[in-house]
């Protein structure tokens, strides 16, 4: 289970990991990245961070790029949050299907 400090510093890394990738897919028409949940590790080093990618058919493609770009995004983070924390934690990227997901089974009870 998180603790409060925890929550606070992976929702204020959501909310900056969101505005970078809003700030850097808007040069890619046809491209949303968003980030709908980042969990941190208990010794603040590791943060998971799930996105969602519209259109669902280039999210393995836009994944691989965003792994390929973690240190640019890190750094990129690092200048935004530096004076609220003390090490920029490491960043791990995952696909949330949640979405999806949820998509199959309306269509699954629509029939």
């Amino acid at each position: 289970m998180q603790e409060t400090r925890q929550n606070r510093i992976a929702r204020l890394l959501q909310k900056e990991l969101s505005m970078i990738f809003q700030s850097q897919t808007r040069m890619m028409r046809g491209v949303m990245v968003s980030v709908t949940r980042c969990r941190i590790s208990p010794d603040l080093s590791v943060c998971t961070a799930y996105l969602s990618i519209f259109p669902s058919e280039r999210g393995e493609e836009m994944l691989k790029n965003i792994q390929s770009n973690e240190k640019t995004i890190r750094y990129e983070l690092g200048t935004r949050v530096r004076y609220q924390l003390r090490v920029i934690p490491e960043l791990r990227f995952f696909i949330d299907d949640s979405l999806d997901y949820i998509e199959h089974i309306d269509e699954l009870l629509k029939k």
